[in-house]
């Protein structure tokens, strides 16, 4: 019997889902239904449960906060998320909370029973990896007592001032370990085969585990024989190597080729890649603890500057904010004039600014989406009845998805290409470009109040006859109605989602009068403005 708890504000949604399916029927039990985020991560705490299905928006606790909770509290409940909210940055903190399914409402009781039946098998793969986790677990215990454990969990207690100084170094003198120097740095070390940040099976992390050992191994021995510090085991799949000694040019030199020496080894020997990440110098416990962060950190940047990562945290730049937009446009621009080499470019910069603003990976997606938005709104604008922005969504997801930087960014540029093409397929005669550039004039210059026939053929320098003809053949509209539902759109924007009186808008959409902006605007919406706004701020 699998046990499911329903959580979402809206009455109405809970019964007809409670209603409409047939739990007993599907070997399932719902064993509650709460109305917000934090009833259910109450429930939770005091009553079993396999699946929680859960909304977005929620009082008190949303559901990305419940997802939180349960990722980091409850990780073998499987999470369904429902909601009318499509947005990307939804469906990327989703993937963050390991959620399993992203459904949009409404929700018919064929799609929850289908995807009920998905999570039911989730649940059963996880309870199966549970089973082995434990034997592995309990088979390791006699391992866990080993000197070398020891050794790694008072080596990490000493720089992660789990302990204080002097217990730590009296432990560690107990072990035969002496960590008298003048000066510490961190180098944290990480396979690369495991990067991704997907789930994976209890018998590949156990896989994982012994790979680390070998890493440990060949890392404390190469160290140990240099006379450069000592190695320990931080869990059960991360290296970290104490460096010790003066601070210096020249150590600072053999600190890094003694990581060059252990990626060496480690691909002769496994045919294995590692990262490496060195942390800052340190004299004190506190500065010890930052190394030990900025390694850590150091490890993060593999997603933008791809595998095998050697990088010295003391000569990187900080992260910086990093303003994407102008470049953007300037791709807009390329797309629409048809400058595919411009286009290329222009990407080609942005991947660099974008490495070299050392974002992380959250960031670096959001300016990739940024991209495709612009492109994909570009194309829409000049071919409406293109099909490549249905696509969007799932290319949103699979950017995410990427475990780097690199492959994300390859995507992007193919889905950009994509887009030129269809432009320039639609761009294959001159009068067709013409119209287009002609709606893309109209949706720049709307708001001037002179923009007429006149000026747009003269910005073209075609005669308005012609212009006339090429432009209804494309839009199947006069330049004239382009212009009007243009602007009354822009007055619909601009009337539901802000205070600005009704001539402050005739004038941000182009109307001289507004008074014609009144009678224009009623009689396209059969209402006038103020009644529009009183209906849709409600």
């Amino acid at each position: 019997m699998y046990r499911i708890l329903l959580v979402d504000d809206e009455i109405l949604v809970r019964d007809a889902i409670r209603e409409n399916i047939d739990w007993k029927a599907m070997d399932c039990e719902l064993v509650g239904d709460c109305d917000n985020g934090k009833a259910a991560a109450e429930f939770v705490q005091t009553h079993p449960v396999d699946i929680v299905l859960t909304d977005i928006l929620m009082p008190y606790m949303d559901g990305m906060e419940l997802s939180h909770f349960l990722h980091d509290n409850y990780p073998d409940i499987v999470i369904v998320i429902f909601s009318g909210f499509g947005e990307f940055e939804y469906a990327k903190k989703a993937i963050q909370y390991d959620v399993s399914e992203y459904m949009l409402k409404p929700v018919t009781a064929m799609e929850l029973r289908a995807v009920i039946e998905k999570m039911k098998k989730k649940v059963d793969q996880r309870r199966e990896e549970k089973h082995k986790i434990e034997r592995l677990t309990q088979t390791s215990e006699n391992y866990q007592k080993n000197a070398i454990v020891i050794r790694s969990r008072a080596l990490q207690a000493f720089v992660e001032n789990i302990k204080t100084r002097e217990e730590s170094l009296e432990e560690l003198s107990g072990l035969g370990i002496s960590l008298e120097a003048a000066c510490y740095r961190v180098a944290a070390f990480d396979l690369d085969l495991y990067s991704d940040g997907t789930q994976i099976t209890a018998e590949k992390r156990q896989e994982s585990a012994l790979m680390s050992f070998v890493l440990f191994n060949v890392s404390d021995e190469i160290v140990s024989r240099e006379k450069a510090g000592v190695a320990y085991q931080e869990g059960n799949n991360k290296v970290c190597v104490l460096f010790m000694g003066n601070r210096t040019r020249e150590f600072g030199e053999k600190i890094m080729e003694i990581c060059q020496m252990i990626q060496s080894k480690l691909k002769e020997l496994m045919a294995l890649d590692v990262s490496i990440s060195v942390g800052s110098w340190a004299r004190t416990q506190q500065e010890l603890l930052v190394s030990h962060e900025l390694a850590e950190k150091g490890i993060e940047y593999r997603y933008l500057l791809g595998g095998r990562l050697l990088i010295d945290m003391e000569e990187q730049p900080e992260e910086n904010t990093l303003s994407i937009k102008n470049v953007v446009e300037a791709l807009v621009t390329a797309l629409k004039t048809g400058r595919k080499e411009n286009a290329d470019h222009i990407l080609e910069k942005i991947s660099s600014d974008i490495k070299a603003a050392r974002v992380d990976k959250s960031r670096a997606c959001v300016y990739l989406q940024q991209i495709i938005r612009a492109a994909d709104e570009t194309c829409e604008d000049m071919v409406p009845d293109s099909k490549l922005f249905s696509k969007r969504e799932a290319l949103l997801q699979q950017v995410t998805e990427q475990n780097s930087f690199d492959s994300a960014f390859e995507l992007v540029k193919s889905h950009v290409g994509e887009i030129f093409q269809t432009l320039s397929d639609a761009n294959s005669s001159s009068g067709q470009r013409q119209a287009r550039l002609a709606l893309d004039y109209i949706q720049k210059n709307y708001m001037d109040p002179d923009l007429s026939l006149n000026s747009i053929c003269s910005y073209l320098n075609i005669s308005t006859s012609y212009f006339s003809t090429i432009f209804k053949d494309l839009t199947g509209e006069t330049f004239t109605e382009v212009l009007i539902r243009t602007r009354m759109e822009k007055a619909k924007e601009l009337l539901e989602n802000t205070t600005m009186k009704n001539y402050e808008i005739a004038e941000k959409v182009g109307f001289a009068d507004p008074h014609y902006f009144g009678i224009s605007f009623k009689k396209m919406t059969g209402c006038t403005p103020t009644e529009y706004a009183r209906e849709k701020r409600k």
